[in-house]
């Protein structure tokens, strides 16, 4: 092996039935995902992240990171598409309100109609880190991945937002 090919693994194609049981198993979540962190379209998003994933024909360098690769995709999806959104919005007067996403309708009939507008208040990156930290229960480490971000500034986002939280919901601070 050469310094050349140090670092430089060759990519592994996923087979249909893999990219099958890899819908089958994390799509719900992504979709869940994508509608907490904001998204208006949250099934869109979530099938758009598989087909990113396709479109590389399912080539990944570990495969065991497809999970992975796919909260990123939908993570920067929404964000972008929230960018999107408010810069159409900017320029033209308000839509109606988007139908919620089933998981915020569950949600909401189960009374945490507080707890969706006080995430809702917090900044994008605030939501973004609650949202994969404990409704994902991911890690510490994963949310960082997620976001793109230091292990260190995920661990402050999910810190100021819980504070936030706290505030909005008029929880006394730990």
């Amino acid at each position: 092996m050469s310094v050349e090919d140090l670092g430089h693994r060759e990519a592994v194609t996923l087979s249909v039935s893999v990219l099958e049981e890899l819908f089958a198993a994390h799509y719900p979540r992504l979709v869940g995902l994508a509608g907490l962190l904001g998204a208006d379209d949250p099934e869109d998003v979530a099938q758009e992240a598989f087909a990113r994933l396709q479109g590389r024909g399912g080539a990944l360098r570990r495969p065991e990171t497809a999970p992975a690769y796919l909260r990123a995709t939908v993570c920067n999806l929404t964000r972008n598409r929230r960018r999107h959104l408010r810069l159409v919005r900017l320029r033209q007067p308000p839509p109606p309100e988007p139908a919620a996403a089933a998981e915020l309708v569950v949600l909401d009939r189960e009374g945490h109609r507080e707890l969706i507008v006080a995430l809702d208040g917090l900044s994008r990156r605030q939501r973004e880190a609650l949202v994969l930290r404990y409704w994902l229960d991911l890690t510490d480490q994963e949310v960082a991945e997620a976001m793109d971000v230091s292990a260190g500034s995920a661990k402050t986002h999910i810190r100021r937002g819980i504070a936030a939280l706290q505030r909005a919901l008029g929880g006394a601070p730990e």
